[in-house]
């Protein structure tokens, strides 16, 4: 079975010891703002009735929020 984008955000979140708080700090490094209850909506299981699927962009603005996040901004 393949893996979902809230899968991988979990896996992320447990490999890298990151709390809410701090996922929601660096999805606002790449611009991208969530509250905390759509977030925790996120992390759900599947068959919650308040389970809501992750689509590609928060995905990819929290790469790019962690890239800012790890090395600092990018310089020109």
């Amino acid at each position: 079975m393949p893996l979902t984008n809230n899968d991988i955000l979990k896996k992320l979140r447990v490999a890298l010891q990151l709390r809410n708080d701090d996922i929601l700090e660096i999805l606002e490094k790449a611009d991208f703002q969530i509250s905390k209850g759509a977030l925790g909506d996120l992390f759900r299981k599947e068959d919650h009735p308040g389970y809501v699927e992750a689509g590609d962009q928060i995905v990819r603005k929290f790469l790019d929020g962690l890239i800012i996040h790890l090395r600092g901004p990018k310089k020109d």
